[in-house]
């Protein structure tokens, strides 16, 4: 009766750090966001979204103030509309703008959000017009490339005749 008490304790603790374990995956993964705040929609337009997966954070100053709830596809204008969740105790001027950075180099890719200065806040509903799309390392690489070539094929002097 004993042993079998202590097995029951032995298996519960397993069972809470398994749990532990699999909260800590998924938190780190960014695949569950626990926030029980209110929240507030607005969106915006992008031409490039790179990377951003929905459930990204919406950063301003470093600090986590939403979530990307929806990322959908205008077939009129082809562009990517991004429907965020800020948190009602964050209010941003309606003039703030929004970047898709990157943590770390390969990182995964977020928004930031900046503020304007407007006297008015964003609203429910309103739309972010300010918008600056991700930057995409292939492009970059490719055009610095290109740049190289061309300076290459440029600069060269052309062989004398004697």
């Amino acid at each position: 009766m004993q042993q079998s008490k202590s097995d029951v304790w032995v298996g519960l603790f397993v069972l809470l750090g398994a749990a532990a374990l699999v909260f800590l995956a998924l938190q780190s993964a960014n695949l569950l966001s626990l926030s029980f705040q209110q929240t507030y929609d607005v969106t915006a337009r992008f031409d490039n979204i790179g990377g951003l997966k929905p459930k990204a954070a919406v950063r301003s100053a470093g600090v986590v103030v939403g979530r990307v709830q929806a990322i959908t596809f205008d077939d009129t204008t082809f562009q990517a509309n991004v429907h965020m969740a800020l948190e009602k105790r964050y209010s941003f001027p309606k003039d703030s703008s929004l970047k898709i950075l990157t943590t770390g180099l390969l990182g995964d890719q977020y928004i930031g959000i900046e503020a304007g200065a407007d006297e008015a806040n964003l609203a429910p509903g309103d739309r972010i017009v300010a918008t600056q799309s991700a930057v995409v390392l292939e492009n970059l690489i490719g055009q610095f490339l290109y740049n190289k070539a061309e300076e290459g094929g440029t600069s060269a002097p052309a062989p004398e005749k004697q």
